[in-house]
């Protein structure tokens, strides 16, 4: 029977390690297996622990069968300081599959405790940059918790799912593949800083956590770009909460997908290692040291083959998210080994399952394990050694920043009221506002030496976002080809994934991930931005300094009408405006292209975590503000700005949002308000949050609480984007919004569209026509 195709060339390599199994150069020697055996014992024992005191909460099946990938990675491969976990040249360890957090706690607690016993020196003064023993009580709890113990030894609270508040974590995981491009991201900004001696960027991950798409988008990212520093471990365990197959094995299909963790990523030009016994010391070091010898610059994936839940008493999916009851025979098997191994015994509950009785045993259970460490001095003596050599290590890598690296801290330093010559436009000539957002974007890449690296979905000639890179370079990033080019190639039309890789770009704090493709996509990748923004609150708590994530929503609302209700939509500014705490995500949507640069410059300036402006399709004259009394560009700084101020008692207000809608405002009902009434104001709102951000009294002076009680919209977008202008059921009553008719909108211009939707010129004179009626009418509106 004929194959149905050969695949084609590769640039990586495929390896087993069964290979080199005999050859004495790739295995331990017995005194070091003989302690990575105690480690993981002490591994295990926590990581029941963990699940039973807290209480049976956490994912124990992953943690335990990804342990020892990672205990030989922290002590043998990589190279870092752990007294200072904020180094940007060392090597890092991302948990793309966030569920693995009990592990990754339990594996660090361990860590200092070796350090803490051997060499003290080794930590870092600051308990804050140490993940101590007497943290793990903090596992799933929040700063509110109010037991003893939590109190006494100030814990840190530690979340279900890694946040850069704990050391040595740079990015916030856990939503299904958004940790993969975070940690592509990690990888590609690392490359692009330090170039051929660049940081390591270790992810672990699982098989059933790659079914998502994103992962796939991820890894086209980085082959394509060839990053030699992103190196996949793949805990396959073929199990998952619902399977115990999710992928094919052998002759076997999957219940979930088709493929194995090998040919997925040989399929994407990774070189791929298989370890076939993910539990063999001997195995672990050999394919890592065979992935630290492959010189052909593309990434690599480990795939160790495991039991998920091995030697803990409960395997494969039954392990995944639950363990065993609460202080129950099958938890104190599972301590058995640990007991055993180190001559101890663990405390058995009693009394009241009350919290702070539970946090009593869970500490002495614990300090058991810090006594059974303390009496292994040359388990610790060996750790702390290696510990020293990573450091040792990192110092002989003498790794450096290129010399012509950009300072991406000018980002916030731009002065929105010092508008260069570029930006100063002439009235009555057409301009598009994403191509002045891409151009204001290229000028602050220029300005500060290529700090914003861009990916778009395809799209990079239409969204306007191919101008950031225009002063670099042509072509797309590749660190042997073309490494000093600022556009990325994300995988081709793949918005979840360019998403997720920018903002691991924005995370490592050496340059600005910029995703660019229609808003109508782009902001749906909110999922990513709301990890970034966790992410950036819990780093800067810890002392990092991650970067602004820029959403480039082009093409946003209806005036990409001829591509459809799927394309022109107006649902994309209510993901993202609102939804975040204050600060952490800034929207901006501008009627005029004299508008970007102070709108771009004075958000930046608020190091949000996220800066999303929206910008359409169409090109438009440039309007003559003086002349139709709006107030200058400068003042959508504010959020709001008039463009039309009542010349007498104001007969009501109209807020408006959006360049298409604001466009028919500008040209066709200014003029009529000017002639024939009602007398109105006319305040556009270019960005909630900006607005938002001002104090009360200045907030006060530009639009007052009484103009806001009274106010109608008309908006580009959904009523709810409206929120916080519109303070009374009668004015959302009034409102006009593409959507008010109960239907999707057809495929057809701009103008017809508007048309449909009851938004042109003529309804919207009629409409506020009626609301100035109305309002005059109903006293108690006021």
């Amino acid at each position: 029977m004929n194959k149905p195709f050969e695949p084609g060339k590769k640039r990586g390599v495929y390896m087993d390690v069964t290979d080199y199994a005999q050859n004495p150069a790739y295995q331990l020697p017995a005194e070091e297996l003989n302690a990575f055996e105690k480690l993981d014992a002490a591994y295990r024992a926590l990581v029941a622990l963990l699940y039973n005191y807290v209480p049976n909460s956490g994912h124990p099946g992953g943690s335990i069968s990804s342990g020892r990938m990672v205990e030989h990675l922290l002590y043998k491969e990589m190279a870092y300081e752990l007294k200072n976990p904020h180094r940007n040249d060392a090597d890092i360890i991302s948990y793309a599959a966030g569920h693995k957090a009990l592990g990754l706690y339990a594996m660090w607690a361990l860590r200092n405790e070796a350090a803490r016993i051997a060499k003290p020196e080794l930590l870092p003064s600051d308990e804050k940059l140490q993940l101590r023993l007497e943290d793990l009580l903090g596992f799933r709890h929040n700063k509110v918790q109010g037991t003893p113990l939590f109190k006494k030894f100030n814990v840190k609270p530690l979340g279900g799912h890694p946040e850069p508040l704990v050391p040595f974590v740079r990015t916030s995981t856990g939503a299904s593949g958004v940790g993969d491009g975070s940690a592509v991201g990690l990888a590609l900004a690392a490359a692009d800083a330090y170039g051929e001696n660049c940081p390591a960027v270790h992810i672990i991950e699982g098989e059933g956590g790659m079914t998502a798409g994103r992962v796939s988008e991820a890894a086209a990212a980085a082959a394509t770009a060839q990053l030699k520093n992103a190196v996949f471990h793949i805990d396959w365990n073929e199990a998952s909460i619902e399977s115990e197959r999710v992928t094919a094995d052998g002759e076997n299909p999957g219940d979930y997908v088709q493929w194995n963790p090998m040919e997925f990523f040989y399929m994407h030009d990774f070189n791929v290692i298989r370890v076939p016994n993910g539990h063999d010391f001997n195995q672990i070091h050999a394919a890592q040291k065979l992935a630290a010898e492959i010189s052909n610059h593309q990434p690599t994936a480990i795939v160790y083959r495991t039991v998920k839940g091995w030697h803990y008493g409960i395997e494969g999916k039954a392990s995944h998210g639950s363990g065993h009851k609460f202080a129950s025979e099958g938890f104190y098997a599972a301590l058995g080994e640990f007991e055993k191994m180190f001559g101890v015994s663990f405390p058995r509950f009693e009394g009241d399952k009350t919290e702070d009785n539970v946090e009593k045993f869970y500490w002495k259970s614990l300090l058991t394990v810090r006594r059974a460490l303390e009496s292994d001095k040359p388990l610790c003596a060996y750790l702390a050694g290696r510990l020293e050599a990573s450091a040792a290590a990192l110092a002989a890598k003498a790794r450096a920043v290129r010399a012509d690296l950009g300072d991406s801290e000018k980002l916030y330093t731009f002065n929105p009221a010092e508008v260069p010559a570029e930006f100063v436009f002439e009235k009555g000539k057409s301009y598009t506002t994403r191509g002045v957002l891409g151009n204001v974007l290229a000028y602050l890449n220029k300005n500060t030496g290529g700090t914003l690296l861009t990916a778009s979905a395809d799209l990079y000639g239409s969204t306007g976002a191919g101008a950031i890179s225009k002063d670099f370079p042509d072509g797309f990033f590749n660190t042997v080809s073309n490494p000093k080019s600022r556009r990325l190639s994300a995988g081709g039309i793949c918005e979840d994934g360019l998403s997720a890789v920018c903002t691991g770009i924005s995370a490592f704090g050496k340059h600005a991930g910029v995703a660019s493709s229609y808003g109508a996509f782009l902001a749906f990748e909110h999922v990513a931005a709301r990890l970034h923004a966790i992410g950036v609150q819990s780093a800067r708590e810890a002392g990092l300094h991650p970067n602004t994530f820029i959403m480039f929503n082009g093409h946003a609302s209806l005036p990409t009408g001829e591509d459809g209700p799927t394309h022109a939509d107006p649902q994309s500014l209510q993901l993202l405006q609102g939804n975040f705490p204050e600060g952490a995500c800034i929207t901006a949507v501008p009627l005029e292209v004299d508008e970007i640069w102070p709108l771009v410059t004075k958000s930046l300036s608020l190091k949000p975590a996220i800066f999303a402006p929206f910008v359409v399709r169409p090109s438009y004259t440039l309007l003559d503000r003086e002349a139709l009394g709006m107030d200058p560009a400068q003042n959508a700084v504010n959020g709001v700005y008039y463009m039309r101020r009542a010349k007498g008692k104001a007969e009501g207000t109209l807020i408006v949002q959006g360049a298409g809608v604001g466009r028919i405002v500008a040209e066709e009902l200014l003029p009529e308000l000017n002639a024939n009434g009602p007398d109105l104001n006319v305040v556009y709102a270019a960005s909630r949050e900006l607005f938002e951000l001002l104090s009360e009294e200045e907030q006060e002076k530009l639009l007052p609480l009484e103009y806001r009680h009274t106010a109608m919209g008309i908006t580009d977008f959904t009523l709810p984007a409206l929120e916080g202008w519109l303070l009374s059921q009668a004015g959302r009553r009034h409102t006009l919004f593409p959507h008010k008719n109960g239907v999707y909108l057809g495929s057809a211009s701009a103008a017809k569209l508007y048309a449909e939707a009851g938004l042109d010129g003529a309804s919207l004179l009629e409409a506020v026509r009626a609301y100035a009626q109305d309002l005059k009418r109903d006293t108690a509106w006021r």
